[in-house]
């Protein structure tokens, strides 16, 4: 494999009369693409403006669902990029995708794939002028493929060997980027999708380190410490404003972070009193981890603790509800005005029935959620609410 030495004259040339400068850019933009794939159309046009082509793009070949994907792609016509998806299965570039090295570089006019006499090449090349493709796979899971191409039309002639060892020079570099974006994306896309889903939260989430040191929180739990009526951040540490609630939370947390095998601890919860007398209900839950003694072991999360006001009434779920327990449009409102602390002529009067409907709607509801007293229906009720931030009002 041709190696790469960065030369510092802007006039060098190297490989047949491409400026040393003009691939140092192209490879320094591929790295580029590295942190932020949305500079790839940029890249794979530098790309094939050093071998002199007219299209190209990075290509992700769904091997499960037998698709393909043009990511990134110019110069081709949208008729060509369906034709191309639909029988991309049957190419020469998706077989030899699959036996390849990552980083092998092809060509269609290569004597192996003999491209004038195969029907991909009159079906699906032909018709749109594509004279020749060269590409290389570039990153492999279980499931998919992707490769870098660009290609020549028109009278363009066949890739030759000096771009062929160009090609050979850059992929190396498209494969490390590739392979970092592709690790980067999935870890920021599951972080992202976890960080939005605990920050819809109801409850304050709070993920500590072995050694106390707070290490996430959801909006709930930034609201909870920023009032500081029951909890605070001292040292990056939470700090309960009562003493004793402090010292359990410590310990809490202490045995949580420890490496013990033997260790079966449990989800527990603690009072974090304010100085009115209310506060919150925490929640303390071990994060289980066979990898604490690693490098990242002391900055991992090994405690999770939900911190929720039991005061706190979050949005009724409504439709959910009855269409559960099966309940009726006029029982699920009867429900619902009794769970906002009505007796029944005051719900009778705000519906606009009679005192005898409610009743007759409670004893329906009772019998279809096997309850038998107001208050165990509101409790069945208050149990079943999501433990979300509501984005709009119930439909009822």
């Amino acid at each position: 494999m041709l190696q790469y030495n960065p030369i510092p004259s802007h006039n060098a040339v190297t490989l047949d009369g491409i400026l040393a400068q003009s691939l140092s850019d192209t490879i320094g933009a591929i790295y580029d693409c590295a942190l932020d794939p949305h500079q790839w159309p940029g890249a794979c046009r530098s790309i094939s403006n050093l071998c002199e082509s007219s299209a190209g793009g990075i290509c992700v070949h769904d091997l499960k669902h037998t698709q393909n994907d043009q990511l990134f792609v110019f110069g081709y016509r949208p008729e060509f990029l369906e034709k191309m998806r639909s029988h991309y299965a049957q190419s020469p570039m998706a077989a030899a995708d699959i036996v390849s090295t990552i980083g092998d570089v092809s060509t269609l006019s290569m004597a192996p794939f003999e491209l004038l006499e195969t029907r991909f090449f009159c079906d699906v090349l032909k018709p749109f002028g594509i004279r020749d493709i060269i590409w290389f796979p570039a990153l492999r899971t279980e499931s998919r493929i992707a490769s870098m191409h660009v290609s020549r039309s028109g009278e363009a002639e066949h890739y030759q060997k000096r771009d062929i060892d160009l090609f050979k020079l850059l992929s190396p570099h498209v494969c490390r980027a590739l392979a970092i974006s592709d690790a980067l994306d999935i870890k920021t896309l599951n972080s992202e999708m976890l960080e939005r889903t605990l920050d819809s939260l109801v409850a304050g989430v709070y993920l500590t380190a072995r050694d106390g040191r707070v290490v996430y929180m959801n909006d709930a739990a930034e609201r909870q410490t920023r009032m500081g009526k029951s909890i605070r951040i001292v040292n990056n540490r939470l700090y309960p404003i009562d003493q004793t609630a402090r010292a359990v939370l410590s310990r809490a947390i202490e045995q949580a972070g420890r490496d013990d095998v033997d260790i079966d601890m449990t989800a527990y919860s603690l009072a974090i009193p304010d100085a009115q007398g209310t506060g919150y209900v925490a929640t303390f839950l071990p994060v289980k981890s066979g990898q604490r003694r690693n490098t990242v072991g002391q900055f991992a999360a090994s405690c999770a603790v939900f911190m929720q006001d039991p005061v706190q009434a979050p949005l009724m779920p409504g439709e959910a509800f009855a269409r559960l327990h099966r309940l009726t449009g006029s029982e699920l409102r009867v429900l619902l005005a009794l769970a906002q602390g009505l007796g029944g002529k005051e719900a009778a009067d705000l519906l606009g029935i009679r005192e005898a409907t409610v009743r007759t709607h409670l004893k329906h509801i009772f019998s279809k959620t096997s309850t038998s007293r107001q208050a165990e229906l509101l409790q069945l009720l208050h149990n079943s609410t999501p433990p979300i931030r509501a984005s709009q009002h119930a439909v009822c």
